[in-house]
């Protein structure tokens, strides 16, 4: 059971849950009112935990985000130190935490159908930074107007104000380590290792 304490603590997470979802999709406040209905003044207030989250304020921003309620809100798992696996399906990619929603970097499991999506789109950019591990299969990474091809075992870390787009062109799945984290949050690693002359 949850105590008030427990529920301020839940609460104030919130925020910046909804604030890490919006710019991972590299909307504006302003999109998102568009979409829900909800005043920019009033995701501002949640984004910086200055306004209490309701259900009737969670229910549309959850759709956007296409998220559970749950993702949105989280109860604290006490001593269990496993992440519940919710996973969500956006633009055919279906992503799995592999951490728990907060503070710091976010990790995920990508998981790309093949063509997916069926062609490349328009590079977006946003706030943060990301590094991605191929495990399987080949990702197409577009990146300031470079195309790279990432097969398993590569790796590649980018900052997310550079635009950008990711995509499986294949024809096979391809599966993808994923960390997103705030700016400064680096993991030093190549897209392709030195060539030892």
């Amino acid at each position: 059971m949850v105590g008030m304490d427990d529920l301020d603590t839940v609460l104030g997470t919130v925020g910046p849950r909804l604030r890490a979802l919006r710019e991972h999709r590299g909307s504006t406040l302003a999109d998102v009112a568009g979409v829900t209905g909800i005043s920019v003044s009033t995701l501002s207030r949640l984004e910086s935990a200055r306004r209490r989250p309701t259900l009737e304020l969670l229910l549309p921003l959850a759709r956007f985000h296409e998220v559970t309620i749950d993702e949105l809100v989280d109860v604290p798992a006490g001593d269990d130190p496993r992440v519940a696996p919710h996973p969500t399906v956006r633009h055919g990619v279906t992503y799995v935490p592999l951490s728990r929603r907060g503070e710091g970097p976010h990790a995920y499991r990508l998981e790309y159908p093949p063509r997916t999506p069926p062609e490349v789109g328009e590079p977006r950019v946003h706030e943060g930074y990301e590094w991605l591990y191929v495990l399987s299969g080949t990702l197409r990474l577009v990146l300031g107007g470079r195309s790279l091809d990432l097969v398993a075992g590569e790796a590649a870390e980018f900052d997310t104000r550079v635009p950008h787009w990711l995509g499986n062109v294949s024809d096979g799945p391809v599966e993808v380590l994923a960390l997103y984290g705030p700016q400064g949050e680096r993991m030093h690693v190549r897209a392709r290792p030195r060539r030892r002359d």
